[in-house]
């Protein structure tokens, strides 16, 4: 059965990213429906899935998964500025 979580980070209030959303079967598919909608990318990674779904909502990720979840955002950070550059037509402008 499929598994989705929701991750939120907002430097201003938390410390690490708090899981804002967790399910499986038809829960998880409108978690991913929703972030589809949103233009919220996708990240599969099993285990930590499994570890994050284990987490009351609204609670800030252990320490020993920061650097897991950091990955995870600097993957989404990267598809951020690579949309941007093909929105706005700068992709293939040098500087």
């Amino acid at each position: 059965m499929r598994k989705a979580v929701a991750l939120r980070y907002d430097r201003q209030k938390n410390q690490a990213p708090e899981v804002v959303a967790s399910g499986q079967g038809l829960i998880a598919e409108k978690i991913m429906e929703i972030a589809a909608q949103n233009r919220v990318p996708f990240y599969e990674h099993h285990a930590l899935v499994e570890a994050l779904a284990a987490l009351p909502l609204g609670s800030e990720i252990p320490p020993e998964l920061y650097d897991l979840v950091a990955k995870i955002l600097a993957f989404v950070l990267r598809l951020d500025e690579e949309q941007g550059r093909d929105e706005s037509g700068d992709r293939n402008s040098q500087g």
